[in-house]
């Protein structure tokens, strides 16, 4: 049976779980399922790239919707370009208590759905920020790169979020063991990958 398609993985999901009952709730083991994807995984393919502009005298701009996890944030129109530094919540309002002492940002943290900086900017910064983004929703693009290339972990991350569902007890530990298989291995083998090619040195100047 195919797996390329929103509607492929919902027809493949009431085929492994042996029922045809389940057109209304099948969606919902998806997007559970997809909550707990966003949760677990961490993928170079992943990664991209957009540029926020701050406020002068605003401490936070807004993140992306599909936001899950910063990689590097730097203020692209400063001569040179300003790395910024990762802070908890905690340090920053330590370092910074005072939101109105204003100056260009030398760290960031993520609060809510804010990137906060410290200190608060003083003028309009262009933040060329790289962060993990959320596959997009099978309910609303039919499919992802995630679904075309890894449908396995679909598979089984929905019959996992199923199980309870159907009460399904002595299934839930086969759907949840499939899942945790095959997500560590292509987490490994990603990681691996970032790690291929020549041999890192330490270059001595």
């Amino acid at each position: 049976m195919a797996l390329a398609t929103y509607s492929d993985l919902q027809t493949s999901i009431a085929a492994w779980l042996k029922r045809g009952d389940l057109t209304s709730i099948i969606p919902d083991f998806i997007t559970l399922a997809e909550a707990r994807i966003a949760r677990d995984l961490r993928l170079r393919k992943q990664v991209v790239n957009t540029t926020l502009s701050t406020v002068a005298g605003t401490q936070g701009v807004t993140l992306p919707s599909d936001f899950l996890e910063a990689e590097n944030l730097t203020l692209s129109n400063t001569n040179p370009p300003g790395a910024l530094s990762v802070v908890t919540p905690e340090i920053l309002d330590r370092k910074f208590p005072e939101a109105y002492v204003t100056g260009q940002p030398r760290v960031y943290t993520v609060v809510g759905d804010q990137l906060l900086f410290g200190p608060t900017p003083d003028a309009v910064y262009s933040v060329s920020l790289a962060y993990y983004q959320r596959f997009a929703a099978l309910s609303t693009a039919s499919t992802n790169w995630l679904l075309t290339n890894h449908p396995n972990v679909y598979l089984f991350a929905a019959l996992a979020e199923g199980a309870p569902y159907l009460m399904e007890d002595e299934r839930a530990p086969l759907w949840e063991s499939k899942y945790q298989a095959d997500l560590l291995r292509l987490q490994q083998m990603d990681d691996a990958a970032l790690r291929s090619g020549s041999a890192m040195r330490v270059r001595t100047l």
